[in-house]
């Protein structure tokens, strides 16, 4: 029989508790507002205002496709509308 070292056994603990460990590369100046984005969904009564916060300004995460995601996209506000193209004459 194997004894777990302390590293498996902290990430049962994790895997237990419903949380998974995650590793993102951002800009040096960003790292600490990306660390305390995920202390607040991790630990405080602020993350369900944060993910909603979240989901109304980039749309959901969850969105499976390009269908869905273009679905849950908050796109008020934003022109969507395209003029034609002219036919363009073609010297042969």
């Amino acid at each position: 029989m194997t004894l777990a070292t302390p590293l498996e056994r902290h990430r049962a603990r994790l895997k237990d508790a419903g949380q998974i460990r995650v590793e993102v590369v951002v800009p040096r100046d960003d790292a600490a507002l990306v660390r305390n984005l995920a202390a607040i969904l991790r630990d405080t009564t602020l993350a369900d205002d944060l993910r909603r916060l979240l989901i109304t300004k980039l749309g959901n995460p969850n969105a499976r496709g390009f269908k869905a995601l273009l679905e849950s996209a908050p796109l008020e506000g934003i022109d969507l509308e395209r003029q034609s193209d002219l036919p363009r004459e073609i010297d042969l």
